[in-house]
């Protein structure tokens, strides 16, 4: 089991997959959890729900390290454009955004504290 230090926190969100992939007859829709510093803002792990190891292992390689606190959203759904060609492209990039906006939202409530 990993462990994550406490100043990490996990967000998740999910998008609709396409009905004419594999993934679709088992989960219906992608998830996409994210494990984010809070203090750095870097991602340091990453969920997904795509069916194979290898989709799963590369939408890792492509999000960790990268930094939420300072990269715009779209510069990460657009790395995921340019490397991700899965049938599932437009559902991972949906599910991204949204964990990424939950996280933000989330942060923006706790600064308010």
């Amino acid at each position: 089991m990993k462990y994550y230090d406490d100043d990490t926190v996990y967000f998740i969100s999910y998008a609709k997959l396409p009905t004419e992939i594999s993934a679709a007859a088992l989960h219906k829709v992608v998830g996409i959890g994210l494990i984010i510093n809070i203090k750095t803002g870097r991602i340091v792990d990453v969920s997904c729900t795509l069916l194979t190891q290898e989709a799963k292992d590369f939408m890792k390689s492509i999000l960790v390290g990268r930094n939420v606190h300072e990269e715009d959203v779209d510069e990460i759904i657009q790395t995921i454009k340019q490397r991700y060609h899965g049938y599932a492209q437009k559902a991972v990039g949906v599910a991204t955004r949204g964990t990424i906006e939950r996280y933000n939202t989330w942060k923006i409530e706790q600064e308010k504290k």
